[in-house]
């Protein structure tokens, strides 16, 4: 388990302990993991809910609510990780985004430079 994945599970455990529920457990984890993704909390999920010393049915119950919601969430779709993190858009519309790397810009950004009279 990674680092990341071990925050998020932290955070999900001490938020579901603490009563938390739906939004306000999902708003928790986040708060706690700023670049915490549906795909992420999803992990932290499943690996709660496979931990043998976690017995509260109730926290069960929660912790499994939220990764059944944000596992069929349509926007998690759009989560990025970290690994492809250098990626973003530009001339973005909501229908169309065109994808350049981040050493291409910067290319592109030089080459304007050094063209200019």
């Amino acid at each position: 388990m990674t680092d990341k994945t071990k925050k998020v599970y932290h955070a999900l455990l001490e938020g579901a302990q603490a009563g938390l529920t739906d939004k306000a457990l999902y708003q928790h984890v986040v708060d706690e993991c700023h670049k915490a993704t549906s795909k992420k909390i999803v992990k932290a999920s499943l690996l709660a809910l496979s931990d043998p010393d976690l017995k509260d049915s109730n926290i069960l119950h929660t912790i499994y609510a939220l990764a059944i919601k944000h596992r069929l969430d349509p926007s998690s779709m759009d989560d990025v990780d970290d690994e492809k993190s250098d990626v973003t858009t530009t001339g973005a519309t909501k229908t169309k985004a065109k994808l350049v790397p981040k050493k291409a810009r910067s290319d592109a950004k030089k080459s304007r430079v050094h063209a200019a009279p």
